[in-house]
């Protein structure tokens, strides 16, 4: 179902997995090779847990492209179902998607607005992050397709977001962010985005204007860090670097 149903960027990232770590219907792959692919390809890591954490501990650790993944798979008496995410959810599911930039850039997003965030706040992006990143559809030509990993692990539910039967409509975080929702059966409804670099500005858009928070942050790449602008000297700091950047982008489109 993944060709007719699944975004682009999973059925491009996917057959890589198959190649660089393993992935194979008799073969569970370990979690340190898929990270490590995952680093070489966005800088993201897989940090093993042992069950499910606090919305805040979740979504700070994406905030420095920390993936916390779970290390056990569901019982084989009962294959299409599991009360908790199990690998299958997160091999199948999340791993291609942090694998694409773009993607990996919005989840960022979300983590850098829950730094700091009240607990209200974290509340409302953590289903942000539900209707997004577990339950996410988004428009790609004239077709509908899912890149949510909770329809990625379930073939089921990936058929059933599809059809008719659900109402679909456009990604709009303030609206997402208070959008009530069931955990043990289908969605009812699911929130469609243009992509994945408008959804990461929206998300900006939506921290920024609804979201209390007296100081503003950046990851820095280089250190793997989350650096605080709350002073004028790190604000400044940081604009000399983007200015920098900028007028090495603009020699290097000059020179084409």
């Amino acid at each position: 179902m993944y060709k007719t149903h699944a975004c682009r960027e999973h059925q491009y990232v996917l057959p890589l997995l198959e190649h660089n770590c393993a992935y194979a219907p008799d073969n569970i792959p370990q979690i340190e090779d898929v990270s490590r692919f995952m680093k070489e390809s966005t800088g993201w890591t897989l940090r093993p847990v042992m069950g499910l954490l606090s919305s805040r501990d979740f979504l700070n650790a994406l905030a420095f492209r920390v993936f916390h993944s779970t290390q056990y798979i569901r019982h084989h008496s009962q294959p299409l179902y599991t009360p908790e995410p199990d690998v299958c959810h997160e091999l199948l599911g999340h791993v291609p998607l942090y694998a694409d930039p773009d993607f990996a850039d919005f989840s960022q997003e979300i983590g850098l607005a829950s730094l700091g965030a009240s607990d209200e706040d974290v509340e409302k992006l953590a289903t942000i992050y539900w209707f997004t990143v577990e339950f996410g559809l988004c428009r790609q030509g004239d077709e509908i397709k899912a890149y949510g990993a909770g329809l990625l692990s379930s073939f089921g539910e990936l058929e059933y977001c599809l059809s008719k039967v659900p109402k679909k409509i456009p990604f709009d975080p303030k609206l997402a962010a208070v959008q009530e929702y069931p955990i043990t059966e289908y969605q009812p409804l699911y929130f469609v985005a243009s992509s994945f670099k408008e959804m990461k500005e929206q998300v900006r858009d939506y921290a920024a204007t609804y979201m209390n928070r007296p100081f503003a942050v950046r990851y820095n790449a280089l250190t793997e860090s989350v650096e605080v602008l709350d002073t004028m000297d790190k604000t400044l700091r940081y604009a000399h670097n983007i200015k920098g950047d900028l007028m090495r982008l603009i020699t290097a489109l000059e020179k084409r």
